[in-house]
């Protein structure tokens, strides 16, 4: 596979925990630009292109909410996670935990299957 198929396949993969990461982070109150910021800081790289409409559709879902703010010059919407975000997001987690969970064990399986085939 070209370094362009793992890039999209990365890309999808990044997507499904993406939301789980803001929900995480936006436990205190940041402006899209600094969730940004923290994601690529902790190695959860994410285009802008990518963040703000995600922002902007997990605030309309209910999991996000709002609001404007003038600050250093400029206004500035700041997010953070609602009731109903703070409800979904251990479920999330737990959903997140499942998924490494099972994973791991079929990694295994996988890695076990080899060892007998070249055994063979």
């Amino acid at each position: 596979m070209n370094d362009i198929g793992i890039e999209n396949i990365s890309l999808e993969m990044r997507r499904g925990v993406i939301v789980l990461a803001v929900l995480n982070l936006l436990q205190q109150e940041q402006y899209g630009y600094s969730v940004l910021k923290l994601l690529s800081e902790n190695g959860l790289s994410v285009d802008q292109g990518t963040l703000y409409p995600l922002l902007r559709r997990m605030e309309n879902q209910g999991l996000l909410q709002s609001a404007w703010r003038v600050e250093e010059a400029r206004p500035r919407r700041y997010y953070i996670i609602s009731t109903q975000g703070r409800k979904t997001l251990p479920l999330l987690q737990q959903e997140w935990n499942t998924i490494v969970t099972a994973l791991q064990q079929i990694s295994q399986v996988g890695s076990e299957q080899d060892g007998k085939n070249e055994s063979n």
